[in-house]
C-alpha cells in the first residue's frame, strides 16, 4: 500500500462586503467559506479512511490474536514446568546418589 502524503490544508476566501446599508444584517459566520480541489478532497477522504481503518485492523487484530496468544502462552507454561520438572528430578537424584556415594565411603 503506497503511503499517503498529509492533507493540504485548505485555503481561506474572503466573503465580499455589504455594499449598501439596506442590506439585511449578516448572519454571524462560523467559519469563512474553502474552497479546496477535487485532489485535495479526495487526499482528505483518503487519509481518514485510512486513519479509520488501521484503527478497526487494530482492534479486529486484538480480538483475534487474544486466545491465540493466550493459548501458546498456556502451552509454553506447560512445557517449560516439564522441563522443569524434569531438571530438577535429576538433580535431586544426582545430589541423593552424592550423599549416599559419601555415606558411604565415611
Amino acid at each position: 500500500m503506497a503511503p499517503v502524503a498529509a492533507p493540504i490544508e485548505p485555503v481561506a476566501v474572503a466573503a465580499p462586503a455589504a455594499s449598501t446599508a439596506s442590506a439585511p444584517p449578516a448572519a454571524p459566520a462560523s467559519k469563512p467559506a474553502v474552497h479546496i480541489s477535487e485532489a485535495q478532497l479526495v487526499q482528505r477522504v483518503l487519509s481518514d479512511l485510512q486513519r479509520q481503518i488501521d484503527l478497526m485492523l487494530e482492534v479486529r487484530l486484538r480480538e483475534v490474536l487474544a486466545p491465540v496468544l493466550a493459548r501458546a502462552t498456556d502451552a509454553l507454561i506447560r512445557d517449560a514446568r516439564k522441563e522443569l520438572t524434569v531438571a530438577l528430578r535429576d538433580a535431586v537424584a544426582r545430589a541423593v546418589a552424592q550423599e549416599l556415594a559419601r555415606r558411604e565411603n565415611r
